[in-house]
């Protein structure tokens, strides 16, 4: 459960830095004025008081476009919980010039979002960097800030879908128990409520009152609008100009926020009981203003308890067994927030002794301080996840959202300078002043003299004393405006055959931040070898990041802060992976560190007991979630032929469990020694870095290291699967949100002719918000927050996999199967219409493009491609193929290969509390 320090919802989430080509600043056009500029990021305002924000980066082909809108969940009033959130779903359904918003973004293969918080709401896209599609997002977002439908016909089809993610929260004990614990810790503030809201004021409040919402809060004065990527400066401030300036500064004043929550008077504790299979204990203090001086130290105090696997809570719940995980998370926000620790105990965990020994850890801080190298670990970890962000333009331009609503977005310099600056003795001194028990909320409140904290409030007024004259660092260089299509990625790109066997990948480029990517692929054993010991693979995997033969777990993660990288292991039978991001001075050596991991794990036994601890209590919880029950009985259908000692074998949760428990060091180490090696390995390096260097070191680390056994994929044959249909329910009592699951394998390769039809043609069905099943099953019906499906064929294998999936109240799980067969058969019947067609083929086009954007993808995609002797060609192939398609090549392919009567479908949910309030 712990999250990477560099994407916590925190000060340090936010600790992102944006860079951009330093060249003059443009004149911008009348009515719009500049502000300022802060490495990089350049403010103008207009005249009807909406801010912009332009920051340049030409070295990936996309832009993004976010407008925030200054307004959340805190600006709600009685009756009114879960209205901004509400109102975000209802910005997507269309407006005076774009009637069906989501066609309209699918249109241009968009990646998009909304999000709602406390302080804010926004809105996103991310698409291929072209002026006509930035005209077009900037036409969109100035017509739905004032012209949005905000209809009753919408919002009694859209009410429904939020109620249903509302319900898909309340499946989620620790989102439950989270709620709970700041409802109890605010008496007053908004802070307390949830943004998604409560039930009852979902359903039930009028489209009047929601309306009203939007005509005060959806205006150009509450407005950031975020501008990032590829684009020039001078013709965008023009655009911006044409479709923003002509909206007119409302009349309207809005009313600051003036509620204050008081001092706490004594420790609180709440407590929820539901049907669940884990127990979690949250401890939770009022902290400052996510403005206030206090409140990095405060965090970093934070990070020094509750960090993975240095932190004091760490070290006295989960090294000694009492608990699972433990987490620390911090709600950076407009008004005082709150510092929260998170533990997660077994079944059988004794959270009263748990509870005692996180308290008892955190009141200790004040006869055992925090010392300057646990100050230091923790900075270290902060600036790594900073330098890391730092180089993505999409993340920055969406995280700006959260620093405009916490008073000002320069304030994320500023935090980052604090970072740096926080002493041991800050660190200290706040922790002293929020860690104690007066302002702690365990649950119920019980009668005790009061040592209250008064938290002080952080007006405008200080953010800009403090901001007044702020410059920041210089502004970093551009990268090199790069052409991700297939064919300028293969004339880039070159292949290697090292001795040995190494097959290696390089695409030098010249990056934002000299950032690089880069992936080893270690591939060993085949069928007959890996039936058996094949269990042990995917538990080896996930020991090797815990530790080698001269690096503790602490030493990997202490190196690669220092280093401000990045680096994780994944894989299974068969296969190891090792993903990593760099940059170009300290490629070398995590290269180096990703191979030693690979090659010289120590595989510590009291490691290995914290994985099975963690690894037994997901799978105990596991046992009443819809989702997890229903995915696992779907993959067992079709692969019951194979023996469990198959590695194609898919387990019941009994049998996961049973593994666990007694599987030991011996095994793993066993395993790695029998299979491991890089007589097959593929090594691709994606970004900037010396080619000559990287040759060099990758024919030295792996020198000598050859695979003990004979390799050849394990293929999933389609006459190895069982082909029978089944239809079957789960029951998981007191779960609010029932899992729909349906499918079937189809024989086929993505070299079939048909697979371009089918890929399309599923993409028109059920791929992304545009689609057929989501326009029905969410838009008109409001049956479902998620709905889709999915269909990958391999390269190799022979069977591809056509799903569908979605989730419902389980009342509506019936209408969800029966909307999903009614559709699927008028398509079958019908086909698709041309225009339809046209649509997809062009956003498809441009997703795939803006896909190839993203480095460390595309390292895994050349990865992937080197294993089958393929280059981007077959991309480039592929997509010519689709272009060529007609509905009729497409209805017939579809035809040919899905058949409802050979379909699986599978259900979870608490239908039996349905039936018997429905009295059947």
């Amino acid at each position: 459960m712990k999250l990477p320090l560099a994407v916590r919802a925190s000060c340090f989430t936010l600790l992102l830095l944006v860079t951009a080509a330093a060249t003059a600043q443009p004149r911008p056009p009348r009515g719009i004025t500049h502000i300022t500029t802060v490495e990089g990021i350049s403010e103008y305002r207009l005249d009807n008081g909406l801010t912009v924000l332009l920051f340049r980066d030409p070295s990936k082909a996309t832009i993004t476009v976010n407008m925030t809108y200054l307004v959340g969940s805190v600006d709600e009033s009685y009756g009114e919980t879960g209205m901004a959130h509400l109102l975000e779903h209802m910005l997507f359904k269309g407006s005076t010039k774009f009637p069906d918003i989501l066609a309209a973004i699918r249109s241009r293969g968009a990646q998009f979002n909304g999000t709602t918080s406390w302080d804010r709401t926004n809105y996103f896209e991310t698409f291929d960097a072209t002026d006509e599609n930035l005209e077009w997002a900037l036409d969109l977002e100035s017509d739905r800030m004032v012209n949005a439908f905000v209809a009753q016909r919408d919002l009694d089809t859209e009410m429904t879908v939020v109620r249903n993610e509302f319900e898909q929260g309340e499946n989620s004990p620790t989102r439950v128990l989270y709620e709970r614990v700041l409802s109890a810790a605010y008496v007053w503030h908004g802070y307390g409520n949830s943004p998604i809201g409560s039930r009852s004021d979902i359903e039930n409040v009028p489209i009047e009152r929601l309306q009203a919402f939007y005509r005060r809060h959806y205006q150009p004065d509450n407005a950031v609008l975020v501008i990032a990527g590829r684009f020039d400066e001078r013709d965008t401030l023009e655009l911006i100009a044409r479709y923003f300036g002509p909206i007119p500064r409302p009349e309207r004043e809005l009313a600051e926020n003036y509620t204050v929550e008081p001092a706490q008077d004594g420790e609180r504790e709440v407590v929820v009981r539901r049907v669940g299979d884990v127990k979690i204990l949250m401890v939770g203090y009022h902290a400052p203003a996510g403005a206030h001086e206090d409140f990095v130290p405060l965090q970093i105090a934070g990070e020094v308890l509750g960090d993975e696997p240095s932190g004091r809570l760490y070290k006295a719940l989960v090294e000694t067994g009492l608990a699972s995980q433990v987490a620390v998370q911090a709600l950076q926000l407009r008004d005082p927030g709150m510092l929260i620790f998170f533990a997660t105990l077994s079944p059988n965990g004794d959270l009263a002794a748990a509870r005692a020994a996180m308290i008892e850890t955190i009141d200790g801080l004040a006869d055992k301080p925090i010392t300057a190298e646990e100050v230091e670990r923790i900075r270290n970890q902060a600036l790594s996840g900073f330098e890391q962000a730092m180089n993505n333009s999409q993340a920055v331009a969406i995280q700006l959202s959260n620093w405009a609503s916490i008073g000002d977005w320069r304030l994320m310099f500023l935090d980052r300078d604090r970072v740096r600056s926080a002493t041991v003795e800050d660190v200290q001194r706040s922790a002293l002043e929020y860690l104690k028990s007066s302002n702690r909320t365990v649950g119920l409140f019980i009668p005790d003299e009061p040592d209250r904290t008064e938290i002080e409030p952080v007006s405008m007024a200080d953010i800009t004393a403090m901001l007044q004259g702020y410059k920041g660092d210089e502004a970093r260089a551009d990268g090199e405006a790069f052409d991700p299509t297939p064919a300028n990625i293969d004339a880039r790109t070159t292949r290697v055959d090292l001795p040995g066997g190494v097959k290696l990948v390089m695409l030098p480029k010249e990056t934002r931040g000299d950032s690089v990517n880069a992936i080893v692929r270690l591939n060993y054993g085949d069928e007959n070898s890996l039936t058996g010991p094949g269990r042990f693979a995917g538990i080896t995997t996930q020991m090797l990041m815990r530790g080698t033969r001269s690096k503790s777990r602490q030493d990997i993660q202490d190196e690669l802060a220092r280093l401000q990288s990045q680096l994780n292991v994944g894989g299974g039978p068969g296969l190891a992976v090792a993903n990593l991001q760099s940059t170009r001075a300290n490629l070398p050596e995590v290269l180096s560190l990703a191979i030693e991991v690979l090659r010289e794990p120590s595989f510590p036994e009291s490691e290995l007991e914290i994985l099975k601890d963690l690894t037994i209590t997901s799978l105990e919880a596991s046992r009443s979630e819809p989702q997890a029950i229903v995915s696992r009985a779907y993959a067992r259908h079709w692969a019951r032929n194979y023996s469990p000692d198959d590695p194609r074998y898919v387990e019941t949760i009994d049998e996961d469990l049973a593994f666990a428990r007694e599987v030991t060091v011996d095994d793993l180490r066993d395993f790695h020694e029998e299979f491991f090696g890089a007589s097959h390995a593929e090594v691709v390096v994606v970004g900037d870095f010396d080619p000559n260097e990287v040759r060099s070191l990758i024919a030295e680390r792996l020198d000598g290291w050859e695979s003990p056994k004979p390799f050849a994929d394990v293929l999933n044959l389609y006459t190895n699967l069982a082909t029978d249909p089944t239809s079957e329910r789960f029951e998981t009592p007191d779960k609010e949100n029932a899992f729909f699951m349906g499918g079937m394998p189809i024989e086929m390769r993505d070299s079939h002719p048909d697979y371009p039809a089918l890929v399309i043609g599923n993409y028109i069905l059920g791929s992304g918000p545009a689609s057929r099943l989501f326009g029905r099953i969410r838009g008109r019906e409001g049956l479902s927050y998620g709905v889709g499906s999915g269909f990958n064929a391999p390269p190799r294998s022979t069977v591809a996999q056509f799903t569908v999936n979605a989730i419902a109240a389980p009342q509506n799980i019936e209408r969800v199967e029966a909307s999903f067969r009614d559709e699927l058969t008028s398509i079958l019947r019908d086909g698709y219409t041309a225009e339809e067609l046209a649509e997809a083929k062009r956003s498809w086009a441009q997703q795939r493009q803006v896909a190839r954007t993203q480095d460390g993808a595309l390292a895994n995609q050349l990865g992937s491609w080197t294993h089958v002797d393929r280059t981007m060609a077959w991309d480039a192939e592929l997509e010519a193929r689709v272009q060529a398609l007609t509905v009729e090549e497409i209805r017939d392919a579809m035809r040919r290969h899905l058949d409802l009567e050979k379909m699986t479908f599978m259900k979870g949910g608490d239908f039996a509390a349905v039936s018997g309030a429905s009295g059947e």
